[in-house]
């Protein structure tokens, strides 16, 4: 019986809500031997402390083993989602349902975010708005904050490049929506365009006060907020991942324990 952790979640609502999605990477080979549950918690103890897979703490199953599901929850096929993004859109949807919506959206709210890469990263840009040398993260999510599209590129990537990419990509999730909200970093034609062919909506820039005092901008809160969610998880301080999907699985991971908390 291992020390339980703060990342944890209980067994019941892993049991209930995630591993009937993670078991469809199972092989019809020889029997699991691996607790998939102690191997969940593993993989949120390294999201959630920032701690190198060879430094997993005591009790879990061996790191090689919690890495190499870890892979195979992440992979992507072609324009399936991972088994990890299918996770938290199903976990998107009952929460949109419970409280008495459609498990789509028809209201999105988009921004990006600049991060810095570590030596470990194989890819990089330079975002020269923010100055900052790494990765950017593109997600668009509802009025409750919940994200319908995430999207992760090089920092180079303009934030309307990024999210007319993640929009072609998330196409099928986003059917439902009539209007987008952007801040003016989206402002121009060729982005309302974009959307319009893509997603057949409507931009809307939620423009800044023009008064020099600060001010919160109406709605756009909503999708910093979700950012802010991101921050109480220490690997997504910095980006520490090789790979830009895995990146984008970290992600996805630290909003789908987010819902599997709160729930």
């Amino acid at each position: 019986m291992r020390k339980k952790y703060p990342s944890d979640i209980s067994r019941e609502i892993f049991e209930k809500k995630v591993q009937p999605v993670l078991e469809k990477a199972k092989k019809k080979t020889k029997p699991r031997t691996l607790d998939l549950y102690e191997v969940f918690c593993a993989v949120l103890s390294v999201l959630k402390s920032g701690c190198p897979w060879r430094m997993l703490p005591e009790g879990f199953p061996a790191w090689e083993s919690c890495y190499a599901y870890f892979a195979k929850w992440s992979l992507k096929r072609e324009a399936e989602d991972s088994l990890l993004e299918e996770a938290l859109k199903n976990a998107v949807g009952e929460v949109r349902q419970s409280l008495g919506r459609s498990a789509q959206t028809s209201f999105f709210i988009v921004d990006a975010q600049s991060v810095k890469n570590t030596d470990t990263a194989e890819q990089k840009g330079f975002d020269g708005g923010k100055l900052v040398s790494g990765i950017k993260r593109h997600i668009g999510v509802d009025t409750n904050g919940l994200p319908h599209m995430i999207y992760v590129t090089t920092a180079n990537v303009t934030d309307r490049a990024g999210a007319l990419e993640g929009f072609a990509l998330y196409k099928s999730n986003l059917i439902h929506v009539v209007n987008v909200l952007v801040d003016g970093g989206y402002t121009g034609e060729p982005f309302a365009a974009g959307v319009k062919n893509i997603l057949g909506a409507t931009v809307e820039v939620a423009k800044r006060s023009e008064l020099h005092t600060f001010a919160v901008i109406p709605k756009r809160w909503v999708v910093e907020r979700s950012f802010a969610w991101l921050e109480k998880c220490r690997r997504l301080w910095k980006n520490c991942e090789r790979k830009l999907n895995t990146s984008l699985q970290m992600v996805a991971l630290a909003f789908l324990v987010l819902l599997l908390k709160r729930s």
